[in-house]
């Protein structure tokens, strides 16, 4: 038998092997690289090492069998396209080593530039630039050990974790001998000086010396950036933005293009549209001699990208020609990374560009008008995260507030807040409560804990496309950024602007739409999609692009959508709302919240009753209260269905805690005051007191022991819905009790309350659905049972999670889930998403079963997760009918029904 042949695994691509639809495989970047290079477009020769040698790596520790020799022929035929070798002291090779994973994750992972440079290369890379104009100026000389010192900075910081600081400090050191704040002011001699000083912090915290050989440079540079996938930073950003954990990232290895080559040179970044707005036009930052770390960390102010053109018309113009390519290729805003070197440009990444909420609505509309995509693709590329975002409310200016200075808008919102520069006092104070804005010259990706934390982000550094800019925006954060004339003095905590001081703890406030900067806090006023969704805007007569895109989208999301959706709501106001903002019906009213206010009293006289009169006495009084709240909400939902929760909590949570009512007691009594109403008010809540009320006398359970409880408030449903039908309206009223776990429960509450319609009833014309909620897992198992006696089920996730989970919710929130997110047991709480393995999979077997019994049974969900867009998704899939949600939430609720048919057949948004 022939021996069996063992095939190698494939783990590096050339960049002419791969295209854009290998994003798994390549990462984001290399993919793009690919595509580009399939374009013609022009592209630094290079190759990719895939995902899946990361992921062999972090399983391992090692580096699978054959990468090596792979790397190696990979790099073979790249020096023989470049004609060059890797670090040749003559004539060097010298590559960039950046990562790129599927999704994009704005420096959070590693970037290494230059690697191939040593002490010998670095006179042949002089060499090789010695043809410039800057020969005569000793230029040649200058960007050589300024490219030189840029790989000891970040190869020290990046794969040998030296402090970046004590690299910043010796720069600062130098430019202050020099008497400069510019790095361009530097010349050779500062900087082959500055090279001896990097190479003596290296030393002292890894106890080498700087690595002389370019292979190792290379392959540490590779495993650096193998292993930032697992940095605290990177894991972070994936909890953040919901990126899994098991994707690993590709590496690419490009060879080198120089934008610091001189004032023929440089590097920069644009957007085929606006990322902030939307608006056509042309987009981005340009910085003369310089390397792409500089534009990105925002170390030097940079330019707008249209003043390129008169730099270097023809590098413009072609850019532009690729910038409009681009978007026809990729059919959406793109982000593209370039560098110019000596008058060539060189395209080193583009991807689809993150972008604010409302640039997100406004292109997709722009996009269908182009003919580019249609609507349905337009629906998927915007979501309910960004529609909500644009819900909040922005900065009201009609007071004669004046801003104090004025940087870029970088990522739109209103944002008021204590002034804090480190993202460690960020945090602090966020987990205290208040609102901070954090302030920095410019943020790294060290400070994304203190990002998070923040309501907004201000630095005094920094463009559109800066560190600080591009992760606000991804993580819809307001941030201005580049306020040059703000003064940080991050050791001093306090910032001056204007010839004021603003110490750490003031109040200011940021506008990232207009870059505005205000001392104090501004008052804020409705967002315009808010006024939108009220009614108090015409989409058809505003010249606002926003609000008109907004009701274009959901106008198809409305079309498209199957699940329907209704509010939450408990008054006749919160249903008015509600149906201002497009639900149709309520699935969830709460009568409990209608024993409040001056009604306790009656809740008392009913948990005081010793007699079946006194008790039937307190029923009478709260019956016609009971009644006019159901007409009012029948008349603000005339003609949709309200589902009537009963009431659900137990009595005593209706009366003072038992501590304070102890406390009053024993305080009146010494007084010597008449304390009887109080000492059995004292005693009743004794009497009624449980260890675990969540699970004790609540819900079905409270209307069986109590009589005429649940009667009582099954007639005041079915009168108010006789009297706004016998008025002209229509009243849909569907009685929902809850806390069922046996289907015997409900036919007991089914038998009193039928009677009790048919008597009130009569010839109305009205009809009443009678079902239930399933929010206890034993419900959701006997699901096809309980349906024979249920007309519709209400999944009440908010405690079928808590009892699925084991789980008190006011409890554990605070206790132990931030280490449970930590950890990476949840992706995100239970109780904000919907567990769709564990708890989901009880709506689906009820859904299942409940549908098998009884095959036209209405099947809605009202916890808080009918709002959420991950979890509409998963109940559309399910099969429900409806979703129902607070009314704030119910225009997202809206455009992500119409996604969820949509987005089956869609990219990953993002």
């Amino acid at each position: 038998m022939a021996a069996q042949q063992t095939v190698e695994h494939k783990y590096v691509y050339d960049f002419a092997e791969g295209n854009k639809d290998l994003k798994d495989l390549l990462g984001g970047k290399g993919a793009n690289l690919a595509e580009m290079n399939n374009l013609g477009l022009p592209v630094p020769p290079g190759f990719t090492i895939t995902t899946e040698a990361c992921k062999a790596y972090l399983a391992t520790g090692s580096e699978p069998d054959g990468l090596a020799d792979q790397i190696e022929a990979h790099l073979q035929a790249l020096e023989r396209t470049m004609g060059r070798r890797l670090g040749d002291p003559d004539d060097p090779l010298l590559v960039s080593v950046r990562s790129g994973a599927k999704f994009s994750m704005p420096g959070m992972m590693e970037t290494v530039l230059n690697v191939g440079l040593n002490d010998r290369s670095v006179v042949g890379l002089a060499r090789q630039a010695s043809g410039t104009d800057q020969a005569a100026s000793g230029g040649a000389d200058r960007f050589a050990w300024d490219s030189y010192r840029r790989l000891i900075q970040m190869f020290g910081k990046t794969v040998c974790e030296v402090p970046g600081e004590e690299f910043e400090h010796a720069l600062d050191e130098v430019k202050r001998a020099k008497g400069t704040h510019n790095d361009l002011d530097l010349d050779a001699d500062d900087l082959r000086g500055l090279v001896d000083a990097y190479k003596k912090i290296f030393a002292k915290h890894t106890g080498r010396e700087f690595p002389q050989e370019p292979r190792e440079q290379l392959d540490l540079a590779i495993r650096a950036v193998f292993d930032s996938w697992n940095a605290d930073r990177a894991v972070l950003y994936r909890r953040q933005e919901r990126i899994p954990a098991d994707l690993g990232t590709a590496v690419n290895v490009v060879s080198m293009v120089f934008g610091n080559l001189g004032p023929d040179s440089g590097t920069g970044v644009a957007f085929t549209r606006d990322p902030g707005s939307g608006t056509q036009g042309i987009y981005g930052d340009y910085l003369a001699n310089a390397q792409g770390e500089d534009v990105v960390a925002g170390i030097r102010n940079t330019v707008p990208l249209q003043q390129l053109e008169q730099l270097d018309k023809k590098s413009y113009d072609e850019l532009l020609g690729i910038m409009a390519r681009l978007e026809q290729h990729y059919k959406d805003l793109c982000d593209i990374e370039f560098t110019i070197e000596r008058g060539k440009l060189w395209m080193l990444q583009t991807r689809v560009g993150k972008r604010t909420a409302a640039a997100a609505f406004v292109i997709a509309g722009q996009l269908v008008d182009e003919g580019l995509i249609d609507l349905d693709e337009a629906l998927h590329r915007v979501n309910g995260a960004q529609l909500a975002q644009l819900m909040f409310p922005r900065f009201q200016l009609d007071h004669g507030i004046q801003p104090v200075t004025k940087g870029i808008g970088a990522s739109p919102g209103a944002a008021s807040g204590k002034v804090v520069f480190t993202s460690a006092r960020a945090v602090e104070l966020a987990a205290q409560g208040e609102s901070v804005i954090l302030v920095r010259r410019e943020t790294n990706p060290d400070d994304l804990n203190g990002m998070i934390a923040a309501q907004g982000i201000l630095t005094s550094r920094g463009g559109k496309t800066s560190h600080a800019a591009v992760v606000a925006r991804g993580m819809g954060k307001t941030c201005v950024s580049g306020a040059d004339e703000l003064d940080v003095n991050v050791p001093a905590k306090r910032f001056t602007v204007g010839g004021q001081v603003v110490d750490e703890g003031d109040l200011v406030s940021i506008d990232g739409t207009t870059g505005l900067v205000y001392l104090g806090e501004v008052p804020v006023m409705p967002s315009e999609v808010v006024q939108y969704f009220e009614g108090e805007l015409d989409p058809e007569r505003t010249d606002d692009a926003l609000v008109r895109a907004v009701h274009r989208i959901m106008t198809h999301a409305d079309a498209t959508r199957r699940l329907r959706v209704r509010a939450n709501a408990d008054t006749g106001a919160d249903a008015a709302r509600a149906r201002r903002f497009g639900a149709e019906g309520i699935g969830l009213c709460r009568t409990e919240h209608m024993f409040l206010g001056d009604r306790r009293e009656l809740v008392e006289r009913l948990i005081l009753a010793g007699t079946d009169a006194e008790r039937e006495d307190a029923l009478a009084a709260l019956l016609p209260l009971q009644r006019a709240d159901f007409i009012e909400i029948f008349r603000e939902m005339d003609g949709l269905p309200v589902t009537v929760r009963l009431i659900d909590p137990p009595l005593h949570e209706f009366l003072p805690p038992l501590e304070q009512l102890a406390v009053n007691v024993a305080v009146a009594q010494e007084r010597g005051e008449d304390v009887a109403k109080e000492e059995a008010l004292l005693a009743a809540v004794r009497r009624m007191h449980e260890e675990n009320p969540m699970l004790g006398l609540r819900g079905v359970r409270l209307g069986l022991v109590i009589p005429g409880l649940f009667a009582m408030q099954v007639r005041a449903i079915a009168e108010a819905a006789v009297e706004v039908t016998r008025a002209g309206g229509s009243a849909c009223p569907e009685i929902m009790v809850p806390l069922v776990g046996a289907v015997q429960e409900l036919e007991t509450v089914r038998v009193e309350a039928e009677k009790i319609i048919a008597e009130v009833v009569g010839d109305s014309g009205v009809e009443v659905l009678i079902g239930t909620m399933i929010e206890v897992p034993r419900a959701a198992l006997t699901a096809g049972q309980i349906a024979e006696a249920a007309e519709f089920f209400s999944f009440g996730t908010n405690d079928l999670t808590q009892m699925g989970w084991g789980f008190s919710r006011d409890d554990v929130e605070g206790a132990f889930f931030w280490r449970y997110l930590e950890l990476g047991i949840f992706g995100i709480s239970p109780f904000e998403s919907i567990d769709t393995d564990g708890v989901g999979r009880l709506v689906r077997i009820a859904t299942e079963e409940g549908r098998a019994a009884r095959p036209g049974l209405k099947l809605g969900v009202c916890g808080e997760h009918g709002g959420d867009p991950d979890s509409v998704h998963f109940f559309h899939e399910v099969g429900l009918d409806y979703v129902s949600c607070s009314p704030f939430r119910v225009p997202v609720a809206r455009l992500e029904a119409g996604r969820a048919v949509v987005s089956s057949t869609g990219s990953d948004s993002r």
